[in-house]
């Protein structure tokens, strides 16, 4: 991790000290803007490494707070990490049985009623709570956003290759809508979600369509970059999360308000000539690398140190339990019961609180059809079962050093079997945990394949 400031460490103590302000006052609890892309690859910014992308908004937000380089979306495909991303648990623990709603899963399925939301967990402690974006969960009212806890939702019900209907809660405002323009769209209503409840707290949720295929250009963006239509898109984003920011800063809400961006998944396999996950392989749909870490940084100023970068094992699953404890809202006896939460709370790494160690040892690993395959611990990740990319693994655990080898290509298990016997030992566990306290998937058993 890069040494952070004397000015860094004063802020990790008031970091403390807001807290408890917060706690004790909730009108004054810091606002939350939560916003997700779809289908970026690892690389695909220009502070993560891209030469082909320029995303100076996202950069530039990078250098005043955090950005995890080790950081895992919530799924390896859209619906199970959405799942992820809202619940802080696995998405196997919701029933999810692989594929995404329309795609293996039919639409009167999705997030089970039952399941509590991280915009549950900030309404009930009295925020105003907003969706902009995709929502993915489910088609039918009974899993839509107003029934998981958003007070206002402007949305696509699924993917923007599934559906052409564009959402206001349940009122039909467009269709078709015009690809192109979606991400002005869902940035314009969630510019006016904050200038309209800029005097209270808000939850504000933006999971952004872009760069999911298929990725075609807004005029004002077309032939921009130099990685076509993709980069297009990207450096569209990349512009509409600059004028979100802006609208804090202008609306005097920047320095009380904690934002966080990541990505849902790695690059779609159709966009793997523009996208990247270097120095990673794998694409969306696959537990390596590549198709689960993913960008992710977080920026709340004052409070999280500028201008730094972690490499601590962290996951979607840990925003919230870690954003709760940010806001002062106690996660316990809350009016809504759900699966145990797989998350963690990794607030004291965001404030780089050096005398407390890191929150997370351990992370699980499924393929986009929920076949579970394998378990990093620390440095180390252990494949078990075959694994078609994985060379080896067909017969028998392959293990892999991902500090040396982020590429998974050299199988260290026999220079290692003490740790493949206590991984695979651990990894069994979890999973028979998680298996012991799931619930079905939301919607009527019948339409379940």
């Amino acid at each position: 991790m890069i040494k952070p400031s004397k000015a860094a460490a004063a802020s990790a103590f008031a970091a403390v000290v807001l807290l408890s302000a917060f706690a004790a006052n909730a009108a004054e609890r810091p606002n939350v803007v939560l916003m997700m892309a779809d289908d970026l690859g690892y690389q695909n910014l220009s502070c993560y490494g891209s030469e082909t992308i320029r995303t100076p908004e996202l950069d530039k937000m990078a250098s005043q707070g955090i950005r995890l380089t080790s950081f895992y979306a919530g799924g390896t495909v859209c619906t199970p990490s959405r799942m992820a991303l809202l619940t802080g648990a696995y998405p196997t623990q919701f029933g999810w049985p692989g594929g995404v709603i329309g795609y293996k899963i039919n639409g009167s399925n999705g997030l089970a009623a039952e399941a509590l939301t991280m915009a549950e967990v900030f309404k009930d402690a009295g925020y105003a709570t907003g969706m902009c974006g995709k929502w993915h969960l489910g088609d039918t009212a009974e899993m839509a956003p107003m029934n998981q806890g958003f007070d206002s939702a402007y949305h696509i019900k699924r993917s923007n290759n599934q559906t052409k209907k564009l959402w206001r809660e349940e009122e039909l405002v467009a269709d078709p809508f015009d690809n192109r323009r979606l991400t002005e769209q869902f940035t314009s209503e969630a510019i006016k979600f904050i200038q309209a409840n800029r005097a209270r707290s808000f939850f504000l949720y933006i999971p952004f369509t872009a760069p999911h295929f298929p990725a075609q250009a807004h005029p004002d963006w077309k032939g921009k970059s130099s990685n076509d239509a993709y980069g297009d898109v990207v450096e569209e984003l990349d512009s509409r999360i600059g004028e979100i920011l802006k609208t804090l800063e202008a609306e005097e809400l920047d320095r009380k308000t904690i934002v966080v961006f990541l990505s849902d998944n790695g690059p779609e396999p159709g966009q793997q000539r523009w996208a990247s996950s270097k120095p990673f392989r794998g694409l969306k749909w696959s537990s390596l690398e590549g198709g689960t870490r993913v960008p992710c940084i977080i920026r709340w100023p004052g409070v999280i140190p500028a201008k730094q970068e972690s490499d601590e094992l962290t996951a979607a699953i840990d925003l919230l339990p870690t954003l709760a404890h940010a806001c002062g809202i106690n996660l316990h006896g809350l009016s809504k019961a759900s699966p145990k939460i797989d998350g963690v709370n990794i607030w004291n790494t965001l404030i780089d609180k050096r005398d407390a160690p890191h929150a997370r040892t351990s992370l699980l690993y499924w393929n986009g059809w929920a076949k579970f395959e394998a378990i990093r611990v620390g440095e180390w990740k252990l494949f078990l079962g075959a694994v078609k990319e994985v060379a080896d693994s067909d017969s028998g655990p392959v293990l892999i050093h991902l500090t040396n080898d982020p590429a998974e290509r050299t199988n260290l298990a026999e220079d290692y079997p003490e740790k493949v016997k206590a991984m695979r030992r651990l990894a069994e566990t979890l999973v028979a945990d998680i298996e012991a306290n799931s619930i079905p998937l939301g919607g009527p058993p019948s339409s379940r394949r």
